[in-house]
């Protein structure tokens, strides 16, 4: 069985993630190489999806393109806070067609306000694409939750339409989703896949986009190997093995795929992390939005960092450099941080206090 070291396991999770030298060429690039954007309102510095985009791709990338690919020219779809290519539709169909069965309750509810479900339909066939308040509330049975969707009825009922594939977000205004009918936004007539295909065919893409995982997570799929110092057999993209190795700086969003996995950011990069947005205050360690920092194969640092838009400046309340940390790697964060900030279109950059570990 081949065995490899953790700098050439690391080097294959880098390579997967588009986070090389070898920068993907376009927004659609990276979306379809990555697989799918995660969605996130939270921005002390940006919106993770913008984040995700601007460290694969560099200062060329403009928030607003993403928005035109995506509600404009349809290229990109949105499907429960995640971006796809709309040229893989057909392998989501499925799943979308079972999700109701998947979630009982969700479909028990639907089915008890039947007439209100055909009220939102025949709404947005006639009026779409249409705001959640611009909606009547006709539930039958109000939606029961312990959390914040209690009796948010017009908003469950979106959500769970959009999670059958009824209707879809067809644009947004600020935070604000706008729903049609599925049929004027998502390629529906799409040559249809099979269940087994469909699912073959995404687990193959999740492997390429990891690069390597835990052998149980890849479904048989990829080249069985084991990780220098790792108990456990580990599966990967055997094609991503050829590819030579050029790295450079990323500063990542908490939720970028090459760290989500915290378990594998700790046994590959021997970096524990985790987001500390709903810790205390007084009980966080690091911060409250704190982005790792990659420097070639390593993750060398952590900074807890704002947009100060009234000061026009980056303010990093404190940079938490890893132990092995030298001085080429202080270098490549400050640059990293000064394009970061040129980015946001902030005229500085203040770090506070800078801590090693």
């Amino acid at each position: 069985m081949p065995r490899l070291s953790r700098e050439q396991a690391r080097r294959l999770a880098i390579t997967a993630q588009l986070l090389t030298a070898d920068r993907p060429a376009s927004i659609l690039d990276t979306v379809h190489g990555l697989g799918f954007l995660q969605l996130d309102p939270t921005a002390p510095v940006a919106r993770t999806e913008h984040l995700v985009l601007w460290n694969r791709l560099g200062a060329t990338f403009r928030p607003g393109d993403l928005a035109r690919l995506t509600y404009d020219q349809r290229k990109l779809f949105e499907y429960r806070a995640f971006l796809y290519p709309a040229a893989d539709y057909s392998l989501y169909r499925p799943a979308i067609a079972r999700w109701a069965e998947a979630r009982p309750r969700a479909a028990a509810w639907l089915a008890a306000n039947a007439a209100f479900r055909a009220y939102v339909l025949a709404e947005l066939a006639g009026r779409g694409p249409l705001r959640s308040r611009e909606l009547e509330d006709r539930s039958a049975v109000p939606w029961p939750s312990t959390g914040w969707t209690n009796n948010r009825n017009v908003g469950q009922m979106l959500e769970f339409l959009a999670g059958c594939g009824d209707i879809a977000i067809a644009g947004r205004t600020g935070n604000e989703r706008l729903y049609d009918l599925a049929a004027r936004v998502l390629p529906v007539d799409a040559p249809p896949l099979t269940a087994a295909a469909a699912d073959q065919r995404l687990a193959a893409r999740r492997l390429r986009a990891a690069g390597i995982v835990r052998s149980k997570e890849a479904g048989g799929l990829g080249l069985t190997v084991q990780v220098e110092g790792i108990p456990g057999d580990w599966a990967v993209d055997s094609e991503l093995l050829e590819q030579p190795f050029a790295g450079r700086t990323a500063i990542l969003s908490p939720f970028d795929r090459l760290i989500y996995d915290r378990r594998r950011t700790l046994e590959l990069f021997g970096f524990d992390y985790r987001l500390e947005i709903y810790v205390p205050p007084a009980k966080r360690r690091w911060g409250y939005y704190v982005l790792p920092v990659l420097h070639g194969d390593r993750l060398v640092a952590r900074v807890d960092a704002k947009a100060d838009r009234a000061a026009g400046v980056l303010r990093v309340s404190a940079l938490h450099l890893e132990a092995s940390a030298g001085d080429e790697d202080l270098d490549a964060i400050d640059s990293e941080l000064r394009a970061l900030a040129a980015w946001l279109a902030l005229g500085d950059v203040v770090i506070e206090h800078r801590i090693r570990q």
